[in-house]
């Protein structure tokens, strides 16, 4: 099993394509978009039950260089 998670991510000016790369590379996310209004891209991602979310995310994610902030939306039961 696992558990699904959206993540917006804004980036510095200019790096939004550079960022979205170097998700691609990493072949974390199941879905990444780019996104108009208070964050540049929206990516779905599908985390292991056992894993620590903000750890797994911390880990593969945010060390990317030109992210700024992200905001990370849980889900709970599929309709």
């Amino acid at each position: 099993m696992s558990t699904c998670v959206f993540i917006q991510i804004r980036c510095r000016p200019g790096t939004t394509y550079k960022v979205a790369e170097e998700i691609a590379l990493r072949e974390i996310h199941s879905e990444l978009y780019s996104t108009s209004g208070d964050f540049d891209l929206l990516m779905k991602v599908y985390i292991p039950t056992t894993a620590d979310v903000g750890k797994y995310i911390n880990d593969r994610l945010l060390d990317i260089n030109g992210i700024e902030r992200s905001l990370t939306t849980m889900t709970y039961k599929v309709f």
